[in-house]
């Protein structure tokens, strides 16, 4: 049987972007669609580390198989670090992108380009059902665009300008945006830290 390791999100951007990722692993990327119903957990946390780990440990003990959640926004400096663990929900419940994109924009508006500054964090959170195991943590730095550009990606990444491709990561190939970005940073501990302990792991590997 083939191994199999749940990713429990509904965005299907991160379901596709975790695949690609995982293409090289001889793994089963098995989605929230592809289980019985799981009602999805609150998320309590104030980090994205404590968000991850709910949502892993949550859809883990209800699967009852190895589960990966990531917590994972964008943080301004300008901003104290806003939108944060609230980037998907910056401009209401309704979690719109262009919503999102649009405050960011206006709430930047006023500011010169060397405070434009912004980060992007990935925290993926591996667990069993009975436990969080480990979570594994990316970053990339770059500052915000003063228009959208590119129409790849999503979330932020019109937005995200990236010094060293001298675009927005919405003007990158998913390649490209692969290559440097938080979650493939965060992926790469999670994949070595998969290799090595796969055997110890495997019993909790076949979703329901």
């Amino acid at each position: 049987m083939k191994k199999q390791i749940l990713v429990a999100t509904s965005n299907q951007h991160k379901l596709k972007e975790f695949r690609e990722l995982f293409k090289a692993l001889d793994l089963e990327i098995v989605g929230l669609a592809d289980i019985p119903a799981c009602e999805e957990p609150e998320e309590t946390g104030k980090t994205f580390e404590a968000n991850a780990a709910i949502k892993a440990l949550d859809y883990a003990r209800q699967a009852r198989c190895l589960t990966l959640a990531e917590d994972s926004g964008l943080s301004c400096d300008a901003l104290d670090g806003a939108p944060g663990i609230f980037s998907a929900r910056f401009s209401g419940e309704e979690q719109n992108d262009d919503a999102n994109n649009a405050k960011l924009l206006k709430l930047l508006a006023t500011l010169p380009d060397n405070c434009r500054s912004a980060h992007y964090t990935s925290a993926i959170s591996l667990a069993s059902p009975e436990e969080v195991i480990q979570t594994f943590f990316g970053e990339v730095h770059g500052s915000i665009a003063r228009e959208l550009r590119g129409k790849n990606g999503f979330g932020y990444d019109p937005l995200f300008y990236y010094l060293p491709f001298k675009m927005t990561f919405g003007e990158a190939s998913p390649e490209m945006k692969q290559s440097v970005s938080h979650r493939a940073a965060a992926f790469a501990k999670l994949r070595d830290y998969l290799t090595e302990n796969w055997e110890s792991l495997a019993a909790k590997s076949h979703c329901k």
